[in-house]
């Protein structure tokens, strides 16, 4: 049993499934001709059915998909040997020898399956026949046939195994058949939702190993011990080492439930098409508002003159949509409807909400009314207006950026505006989430990533929580927003570096923490209380300028009112006593665990406190009795680790150690 032969299989297995989650697109030559299949051999799965199933999935594409898919394709392409290797090392690691000529040649066709993504979408179809006719290819699925003790392994075996009735393709359907319009919505807008449903249909699919409707690919996977686990971890690790695979997969797979999810396999209208811009084409748009709960297509409703593009959305259709949406979810709130105007070719987008939506909203208990379009999202709480409002978004020009700093600009730079009641509004209640999309983020450190905010031709950097191409962060005012990989270094942490080094680093680049002049960062100076205030407001994304604190000794001018307030309205920080803050007090590390501790749960309340993990401090019994919980809840998540068996709960906190504490708390699951 020789390693070419168990790694190419798995390579073909799980290269085609990450590329053709969906299908592939085909001409009408003909299935056949394009793969260089005979009618004599042709697989079960007959010739019209995949070709009918491909174009249908592949025509609800927009040109934002086909750039997914272009870049999937160069990344894919950019992946070297040794890249390639660590890609598959589940697979690696169980086997014992490889020839380096069949690496080679496992490398080359992982290139090429990932190439036939993009170049059949751009009707070009030479990869396809290149894989079918490559006598290296061809050689190898025999030698694997032959050594996993089937008949014969072709390029026939994978189109069944991905089209066939037994096939991927299938299961993803029959999965989708049991969702309901909740949970398909979901799908559609969640990646963790899409994987887990790819893994679990080809989990069925290769489990499927042996009698009626078994899969030659899932019995040569089998019989060379290559588990499913293997293969999902491969395709793990390809998301990982190629980051547009998530983006390119998220395109095809929701171009599939467009085709196939929302109407149990029938006749469809799928949401997010639509009118493409000024010179778009229309397909099949979604106008029934309650086709999709929770999930609105208006791009029929986008007009564009000029460069400005304007929602004319009719009143009474968006309140069925929320009747819809609240129908889908009984009982549950905080509901958002998400409007999808599609890809909109114009460089200035405004979306007029009426006060009898925004009012219908309050009634119905939709806490949220998002706004999507060209990868851009906008979730407005609506609860805090009682007027109609406007949201302007303008891309302006990078220089606007580019021009105030050196660090590396990863993403468009956006200007957003809010009207309410006929005036500009620019700070809000509740804060309003933005979701930009990353670009250019080839080689960059994604931790330093931070979405920044143009004052007075100055940056200030925000942070945000990047997930996959984009980066999320709640603004409680509007501004000029771009995202860059923000390096900031300090001169005088060599002392610190081995444990604190980096995690200095990634805080202050997402401005939760500051130097202290003069490129310094003072590492082993004490924290104040109206330090660390700061320091967890601004990692949390908690700012809110509305909060309101009336603690004596805190100025409402003074530079960390607004987060003390915020912490204090939250319940993070308490005051010494109702009057009193106490802001220049320094915070012992036991206080600083329960401040950490109260955070996390305000957002995660699920997290869970093991009491026993105090067990492992020696000194545990020196912990104030009111702190005890948030030290327990901080250890049993390892916010807080302590050294050499000890906690050392009353020592004073230093810069160091906040950082510490902030980075593992930002990085919490």
């Amino acid at each position: 049993m020789t390693l070419k032969k168990k790694l190419a299989v798995s390579t073909l297995a799980v290269s085609m499934a990450a590329a053709s989650v969906a299908g592939f697109p085909f001409s009408s030559k003909g299935l056949a001709e394009h793969f260089g299949v005979s009618t004599a051999s042709a697989a079960a799965v007959s010739q019209a059915d995949v070709k009918a199933k491909v174009e249908k999935i592949y025509a609800q594409l927009t040109e934002a998909d086909r750039v997914l898919l272009l870049n999937y394709k160069n990344q894919a392409n950019a992946v070297d040997l040794a890249a390639f290797r660590e890609i598959f090392k589940p697979v690696l690691e169980k086997l014992t020898f490889l020839e380096e000529a069949d690496v080679i040649t496992a490398h080359a066709a992982f290139k090429s399956v990932s190439s036939v993504v993009y170049d059949v979408y751009d009707k070009d179809y030479t990869a396809i026949k290149n894989i079918r006719y490559d006598v290296k290819n061809v050689d190898l699925l025999k030698k694997i046939a032959a050594e996993a003790g089937v008949k014969n392994l072709t390029t026939d075996d994978f189109i069944e195994f991905l089209f066939g009735a037994d096939g991927v393709e299938a299961q993803l359907r029959a999965l989708l058949s049991s969702k309901t319009s909740s949970e398909l919505l979901d799908i559609v807008a969640n990646p963790a939702s899409q994987d887990n449903l790819i893994n679990d249909a080809i989990t069925t699919v290769l489990n499927h190993k042996t009698g009626t409707g078994a899969l030659t690919v899932s019995q040569v996977v089998y019989n060379l011990h290559i588990s499913p686990a293997d293969v999902k971890e491969s395709l793990k690790n390809l998301s990982v080492a190629v980051p547009a695979t998530k983006p390119a997969v998220k395109a095809l797979a929701t171009a599939y439930i467009k085709a196939y999810g929302f109407s149990g396999g029938g006749t469809t209208n799928p949401p997010g098409t639509g009118t493409s811009g000024g010179n778009g084409t229309v397909t099949t748009p979604v106008t029934n508002p309650t086709a999709t709960p929770g999930l609105y297509d208006v791009s029929k409703l986008v007009t564009i003159v000029g460069d400005k593009a304007t929602l004319k959305l009719v009143d009474a259709d968006v309140l069925k949509a929320f009747d819809a949406l609240v129908a889908a979810n009984a009982g549950k709130t905080g509901l958002t409807l998400t409007l999808n105007l599609g890809t909109v070719n114009a460089a200035t987008v405004e979306v007029p909400l009426s006060k009898a939506i925004i009012e219908a909203a309050k009634a119905k208990g939709i806490a949220n009314i998002a706004i999507t379009f060209n990868g851009l999202t906008v979730t407005i709480p609506v609860g805090q207006f009682s007027e109609a409002i406007t949201l302007t978004t303008s891309t302006v020009a990078d220089a606007t950026v580019t021009s105030l700093s050196s660090n590396k600009l990863t993403s468009s730079v956006y200007d957003f505006q809010l009207n309410v009641g006929g005036v500009v509004t620019s700070t809000f209640k509740q804060p309003i989430i933005i979701k930009l999309p990353l670009k250019n983020t080839e080689g960059v450190d994604r931790e330093l990533l931070s979405v920044a905010k143009v004052v007075y031709k100055e940056l200030q950097y925000q942070g945000g929580v990047v997930d996959g191409d984009y980066i999320t962060e709640p603004r409680d005012s509007f501004s000029s927003y771009a995202v860059l990989e923000n390096k900031v270094s300090f001169k005088d942490v060599a002392s610190v570096q081995a444990w604190a080094g980096r995690q200095i680093s990634v805080v202050a680049a997402k401005g939760a923490i500051e130097g202290v002049g003069n490129g310094n960062f003072a590492p082993k100076n004490n924290v104040t209380r109206a330090e660390f205030a700061k320091m967890l407001i601004r990692a949390l994304n908690l700012e809110n300028n509305s909060a309101k604190q009336s603690f004596g000794d805190v100025s409402s001018t003074a530079w960390y009112a607004p987060y003390v307030a915020v912490a204090a309205e939250k319940g993070i920080i308490t005051g010494r006593s109702a009057a009193q803050f106490d802001p220049n007090a320094t915070i012992t590390r036991a206080e600083m665990a329960t401040m950490i501790a109260r955070a996390v749960k305000s957002q995660k309340p699920e997290a869970a406190t093991n009491v026993s993990s105090l067990s492992k401090f020696s000194d545990a019994g020196k912990i104030a009795a009111s702190l005890k919980d948030g030290v327990a809840f901080a250890a049993s998540n390892n916010l807080v680790i302590g050294n050499a068996g000890k906690f050392n709960p009353n020592n004073t906190a230093t810069r160091a150690e906040a950082a510490v504490i902030i980075y593992r708390t930002i990085n919490f699951k």
